[in-house]
C-alpha cells in the first residue's frame, strides 16, 4: 500500500468522527478546507496541507472528545510528525503551525477572536490562548508563517454542514504531486 492509500484508509476508517463540537465531520472539515484553498488559487503544497491539516486528529490515540475533557491532543504536532516522513516542509510546516496561527491571529487581529466558534474558543484556551507580543514576533520570523495563516483561514471557513466539496479522491493527484517534489 502506498502512503496516499494509507492516508485515505485512515480517512475512511476515522474521518466520520464529528469535528470537535462543530457541525461537520473531520473529513468534511478537511475537504472544505482544501476546497477553499483551491478556490483561493493556493499552491499545490498549501492545498495538500489543507487536505491534511487535521490528520493528527485521525491518528492520535486519545478519545475523540479529549478537548471537552480538558486535554489538548497536540494534533498539529502528531499530524506533522506522521506526514513529514513523506511530504516536504512546504506541506508539513503549515500543518504544524496552523494552531499557532490561530493564537497569532487572536493577538494581532482583535476582531478575529470574536469570530471564533465556541469549539474553537475552547480549544484556544487549551492551546495557550492568544500569543504574547514576543510570541507574535517569533511566529512572524518563521518562513512558513504566511502559509500557516492562509491555512488557518481555510480552516476557519470549513465548518459548514452539507457544503458540497470534491470527494477525497479528487485530492489524490494533489498529494501525489507534492510527494514527488
Amino acid at each position: 500500500m502506498n502512503v496516499i492509500d494509507e492516508i485515505f484508509t485512515v480517512f475512511h476508517d476515522h474521518g466520520d468522527t464529528t469535528y470537535l463540537g462543530e457541525p461537520v465531520t473531520l473529513t468534511e472539515h478537511m475537504l472544505q478546507s482544501a476546497s477553499a484553498a483551491e478556490r483561493d488559487g493556493a499552491p499545490t503544497t498549501l492545498v495538500a496541507a489543507a487536505v491534511l491539516h487535521d490528520f493528527g486528529h485521525l491518528v492520535h490515540d486519545l478519545d475523540p472528545d479529549c478537548a471537552e475533557q480538558g486535554v489538548d491532543s497536540l494534533h498539529e504536532d502528531v499530524g506533522s510528525r506522521y506526514l513529514e516522513r513523506y511530504f516536504p516542509p512546504a506541506v508539513t510546516e503549515p500543518i504544524r503551525l496552523h494552531v499557532a496561527s490561530k493564537r497569532y491571529l487572536c493577538a494581532v487581529e482583535p476582531e478575529y477572536l470574536s469570530e471564533l466558534s465556541e469549539a474553537s474558543l475552547r480549544s484556544l484556551e487549551l492551546q495557550g490562548g492568544p500569543f504574547t507580543p514576543e510570541a507574535v514576533v517569533e511566529f512572524e520570523r518563521n518562513p512558513f508563517a504566511t502559509d500557516a495563516v492562509r491555512l488557518r483561514r481555510y480552516d476557519d471557513v470549513a465548518k459548514i454542514p452539507g457544503l458540497e466539496t470534491p470527494p477525497l479522491e479528487h485530492y489524490r493527484a494533489v498529494l501525489q504531486a507534492v510527494l514527488e517534489t
